[in-house]
């Protein structure tokens, strides 16, 4: 919250002097940025291709215990104690298995997530930073922002070049 006031501030003051007739001063939306840039698409689907391997096996193996289990519910009546104990164990086993590969997939996935965003957010910064500097703004601002006049927002003009960029292959 002090950062907000800092910012409200800052720009109050730069207002205040003659010169600031002169700024250039715009808004983007980095929420709706990060929402549509076809660069946080792509991420998500090379996610995805990386990660379904090891989805379908968490998939195989909790239909594994489910089989596992009703085995022991149809047929544990007629088993041997023995039986039933060593299959219950399985079971047993098998879920604790299950729940670590979970937690180690999960791992692997939130540290692959927050690398490939972390790419997509530097992207996202360099092009605006490259737009800025071509179109001579003095000050772009962002998050903390509780109002933006839809002229000085330049949020489709980025996601616009975010695209092109992205049909090139960059």
């Amino acid at each position: 919250m002090r950062y907000y006031f800092f910012i409200v501030g800052l720009l109050c003051s730069i207002l205040s002097f003659p010169a600031a007739a002169e700024l250039k001063i715009c808004f983007v939306n980095a929420i709706r940025l990060m929402k549509e840039a076809p660069q946080v698409e792509s991420a998500y689907k090379r996610l995805e291709r990386e990660f379904a391997p090891k989805q379908r096996q968490l998939v195989s193996a909790g239909q594994e215990i489910k089989r596992l289990q009703d085995r022991l519910e149809k047929d544990g009546n007629i088993m041997s104690d023995a039986r039933v104990s060593k299959l219950s164990r399985q079971i047993r086993d098998k879920r604790r298995e299950l729940k670590l590969q979970q937690a180690s997939i999960q791992e692997d996935y939130d540290a692959r997530f927050n690398e490939e965003f972390g790419k997509v957010q530097k992207k996202i910064r360099e092009v605006i930073q490259q737009f800025a500097k071509d179109r001579y703004y003095d000050l772009i601002v962002s998050d903390g922002v509780v109002w933006a006049n839809p002229r000085i927002n330049i949020t489709d003009d980025i996601l616009e070049r975010l695209r092109r960029q992205h049909r090139r292959g960059h």
